[in-house]
């Protein structure tokens, strides 16, 4: 996995799953596609202004601004992951979300897999009382698939 530094002891791991969002543009490429998109519009705008429709510059500029903070909100999560990495002794799942990084480790021989609790919901790992889903990037099809290859390979370690 590129870019994430990895700061743990050295213990071989059983399995590791990566689930991305299935993106198809990147931050940057986004930001490029805006910036066209923004002196293209601003363009136009501007020579209706000088024409003496002076009214399309702010509606472009309210335009702009809108679809901005709806690529802006895309952009944030465009990047989100979830790392888990399976281990005879641990479960650790690190989750990538609009640049914040959390950092969960389990037990792998407490761990249970929940049934489903609603229709297209990830794996439900309930560890001491708690519950926490996995597998939330993956199309809705293949969760139940992932939920039981994620038991499969927990039921190895204990």
């Amino acid at each position: 996995m590129e870019g994430v530094e990895r700061h743990e002891p050295a213990e071989v791991a059983l399995k590791e799953w990566l689930h991305k969002r299935n993106c198809s543009v990147s931050p940057s490429q986004l930001l490029r596609f805006y910036l066209s998109l923004v002196l293209v519009s601003l363009t136009i705008a501007a020579f209706f202004a000088v024409r003496g429709a002076w009214l399309v510059l702010p509606f472009a500029g309210l335009e702009l601004l809108g679809l901005g903070v709806a690529l802006l909100i895309y952009a944030r999560h465009a990047v989100d992951y979830e790392y888990i990495r399976l281990s005879p002794n641990r479960l650790v799942v690190e989750r990538m979300s609009a640049d914040r990084l959390s950092h969960f480790e389990f037990n792998p021989r407490w761990v249970r897999i929940e049934p489903e609790s609603s229709p297209g919901a990830g794996a439900a790992l309930s560890y001491a009382g708690r519950t926490f889903e996995v597998g939330l990037h993956l199309p809705l099809e293949t969760r139940a698939c992932f939920a039981g290859e994620l038991r499969e390979w927990l039921g190895r370690c204990g």
